[in-house]
């Protein structure tokens, strides 16, 4: 009976592992949950997002990022130009102390241009964050299709099987 009572705690311990490591901490940051959509194996372009949690008392900046997987990385955001919604790079992107920065669809979030492979569904890609404050920061990118399912679902291994699980 033991046996079977290690074995249920380490497998809950393993599944709260999984979650806690899909966020990295980098001074007064937080950055959470990096998560990309599958592509086609063909794509040359890739899109990351994320949410830059600043806790500290002052400003930081994101002043670029890159990755092995693509030539250049860029921070971009949409913009509305008359009826068009067109994209735009950004030179850096401030998250403000005390507050949030959600890189996510339809918003600011970074564009791989120029990808050497692309990822599939399930794995992670190595992204590297360089801010003004909190300096050089890895992080991993998870691959998947519906990463709401993994924000917000239980902590079963069916929520989270983006974590290579």
């Amino acid at each position: 009976m033991m046996s079977l009572k290690m074995l249920l705690a380490s497998a809950l311990l393993l599944g709260s592992t999984a979650v806690a490591a899909h966020s990295f901490q980098a001074g007064d940051l937080d950055i959470a949950h990096p998560w990309a959509r599958p592509l086609p194996p063909v794509a040359k372009v890739g899109v990351a997002y994320f949410t830059v949690t600043n806790n500290g008392d002052a400003d930081d900046v994101l002043l670029r990022a890159e990755s092995p997987i693509s030539d250049t990385v860029e921070i971009h955001t949409h913009i509305k130009e008359g009826d068009l919604m067109k994209m735009r790079q950004l030179g850096d992107l401030t998250i403000a102390a005390h507050s949030a920065q959600k890189l996510a669809p339809g918003g600011v979030h970074l564009m791989l241009m120029g990808l050497k492979e692309v990822p599939a569904e399930g794995t992670k890609f190595p992204v590297t964050l360089h801010f003004k404050e909190a300096g050089k920061v890895d992080i991993e990118v998870a691959v998947d299709a519906d990463p709401t399912a993994a924000e917000h679902g239980s902590h079963d291994d069916n929520a989270h099987a983006h974590s290579g699980h």
